[in-house]
């Protein structure tokens, strides 16, 4: 499938966000929506993966490109990041430790209830038998 067909699927995916957005006010970007959307579609077979590939290859190919902007306009923000450097860097690191965290105990608690499943067991309860050192 040629890019300009592909590039159509992908925005009326993102005008379907928009629409979603315009009709109901959740409060969610509508980029967000239309990637949802796209992934349901993908995954019910509404949409073959041969539709979108190439575009899809190039877009995150040249991922980096979608940051200029970003980095530009942070660039002219200069003056206020060089005042407020330390709240900025705390609330980093802080946010970073809370991911891992979270992120962690989420693994962990997947990984046990699967385990436990294919065991015969069911849910989390069961994984104190496991032993694994926790």
């Amino acid at each position: 499938m040629g890019l300009i067909l592909q590039l159509g699927i992908i925005f009326g995916f993102l005008a379907l966000g928009e629409l979603v957005v315009a009709l109901t006010g959740v409060p969610l970007p509508s980029s967000i929506i239309g990637m949802i959307s796209l992934t349901v579609a993908l995954k019910a077979g509404v949409v073959k993966i041969q539709w979108v590939d190439r575009l899809s290859a190039f877009l995150v190919h040249n991922l980096g490109f979608f940051f200029v902007p970003a980095g530009v306009g942070i660039i002219n923000c200069m003056g206020l990041l060089a005042d407020q450097w330390v709240p900025i860097v705390l609330a980093s690191v802080g946010s970073t430790i809370v991911i891992i965290a979270v992120t962690g105990h989420t693994h962990q608690f997947v990984r046990r209830f699967y385990s436990h499943r294919a065991n015969g067991r069911s849910g989390p309860r069961a994984a104190s038998s496991l032993g694994d050192g926790e």
